[in-house]
């Protein structure tokens, strides 16, 4: 039990802030061989022990915000109770796992343990309750196991790390290390196939100059009364000092345009201020605010295109009891689920718009960024540049703003493309198709990110998804764990 505790707080401390993405294998391991001998019971228990520890310090950073609304303890609360209800998918890893250590060959047994690991990363971040932060993959963005996600995803990069843990927790408990040699020289062997394949190696110089605003309004003045006119007098005033570098492209952050009781598509004289802006700079300005439509409220990105009407995409993955209470529409006759609801609506259309920079731009407002099938979505669609619009302020200088960018970074190399990241108060800059910063601006400074981007590189995973990938892990683990004497039947019957 203390092995998988360890095993669990070793694994959190591979994010942000401490951010020691070594630790990930040895994590692993000591988790993995904590289930060698148990009984499932016993192994859903470890690994339930693991992930409640592992969740209750990677979500910490939640307590932030809720902590100003309801107090320490109960925030602490939260985020425990959170925690330790996705850990039960750590459990459940466990107990497929000596369901895999039953039925596999032994020397195949740590290769469906690897398989049934990204498959409950998978079930805990997706639906309207997903939470997709802290997936293991993530953790490797500015390390040489990134490459990867170009072909397999976050979720596949999170396969070849439980592969290197769990073929080392075998070596450890059948005192043998010829698996683990073959596991480890397979790995290099495709990475390498890997690299040498990587169409971000051979990206197209990158000239298109674009910008990202961050104009560091924090959340305790962001939504006073009168900050309405300090956002847009600091945001125009930044954009238009943007004008002697040309961008053609320029970012804002989500919700900064705080208009208050309606929309910002029904406030002509913002709109036509925002359009002007637009003009005067030569540029696509991508304004973060709310829209209104037939009496519903949508967090929402604004488009002001030079010589084209005015586009809206509304966010459609909404953050689950804050923007939306995913099970109102059922338990609407309850009365304070009313006052639970964020009041926002979800946005239903995959949205890809054109822009003064001559590439069609996906946009992803704050939490949806973290869904790989999301994105994916718009990709399908012929997205060739990714932007991220997002308000971090709420977590502070806690580990959130830096996890959440290091799940752009990830985007970016699955994708293969050029990615712009515009944040209140930080994390903004400009990511390449490999997943590294080529511009970044520090935390809690007024400024403003200008850098280039090129068209898209494209990769295996873009044109596949996530699905296919979950599916083959899927099917790895049900053909490695069929019993054995049905793989005898069918050697009999193929002879």
């Amino acid at each position: 039990m203390l092995l998988a505790a360890i095993a669990g707080a070793a694994l959190a401390l591979a994010f942000p802030k401490i951010g020691a993405s070594w630790l990930i294998p040895l994590g692993t391991a000591a988790l993995f061989w904590t289930w060698q001998r148990a009984s499932w019971k016993r192994a859903f228990g470890l690994g339930w022990v693991a992930g409640t520890i592992f969740f209750s310090i990677s979500f910490a950073w939640w307590t932030y915000t809720i902590g100003h609304d309801v107090g320490p303890f109960f925030a602490g609360a939260a985020v425990f109770i959170c925690a330790a209800v996705d850990a039960l998918t750590w459990g459940a890893v466990g107990a497929f796992a000596v369901l895999a250590r039953r039925r596999a060959l032994p020397a195949l047994a740590p290769l469906a343990l690897a398989a049934v690991f990204p498959i409950g990363e998978w079930l805990r971040s997706v639906g309207p309750v997903g939470i997709p932060f802290a997936q293991l993959g993530y953790s490797q963005a500015e390390t040489a196991l990134g490459v990867f996600a170009a072909y397999i995803g976050t979720y596949g990069v999170t396969f070849v790390l439980c592969v290197i843990g769990a073929y080392a927790a075998d070596a450890l408990s059948r005192r043998t290390l010829r698996p683990l040699g073959a596991a480890f020289a397979t790995i290099v062997l495709a990475w390498l196939v890997c690299w040498f394949l990587w169409p971000a190696r051979h990206a197209a110089p990158a000239t298109i100059p674009v910008a990202a605003v961050q104009g560091n309004i924090v959340q305790s003045i962001k939504w006073q009364p009168g900050s309405l006119g300090l956002a847009v007098q600091r945001y125009s005033a930044m954009t238009r000092a943007l004008a002697a570098q040309h961008p053609k492209l320029i970012v804002w952050p989500e919700t900064v345009i705080t208009v208050q009781g309606t929309g910002l598509n029904l406030d002509p004289v913002l709109e036509r201020r925002f359009t002007e802006l637009s003009n005067d700079v030569h540029a696509t300005v991508v304004v973060g605010s709310v829209a209104q439509q037939e009496g519903k409220y949508y967090n929402s990105l604004f488009f002001f295109t030079p010589g084209r009407a005015t586009e809206i995409y509304d966010k459609r993955q909404l953050v689950p009891f804050a923007e939306d209470f995913p099970l109102a529409k059922y338990l609407f006759w309850i009365p304070y689920i009313g006052t639970l609801n964020g009041g926002l609506s979800e946005g239903s259309v995959d949205g890809v718009y054109p822009t003064a920079a001559g590439l069609l731009v996906a946009p992803l407002v704050c939490w949806e960024s973290a869904f790989a099938d999301r994105v994916h979505a718009q990709i399908a669609r012929g997205a060739q540049l990714l932007i991220v619009s997002t308000d971090d302020a709420w977590f502070g200088e806690t580990s959130g703003p830096y996890q959440h960018a290091q799940i752009s970074q990830l985007r970016a190399i699955e994708n293969g493309t050029w990615l712009v990241r515009a944040a209140a108060t930080g994390v903004s800059g400009i990511i390449a198709p490999d997943g590294r910063w080529t511009a970044l601006a520090p935390m809690d400074v007024q400024t403003s990110v200008v850098g280039y981007v090129g068209p898209p590189t494209g990769s295996l995973f873009a044109r596949i998804g996530p699905t296919p990938v979950i599916a083959f892990f899927a099917l790895l683990y049900i053909a490695l764990v069929a019993p054995r004497k049905l793989l005898r039947q069918v050697q009999d019957d193929d002879r």
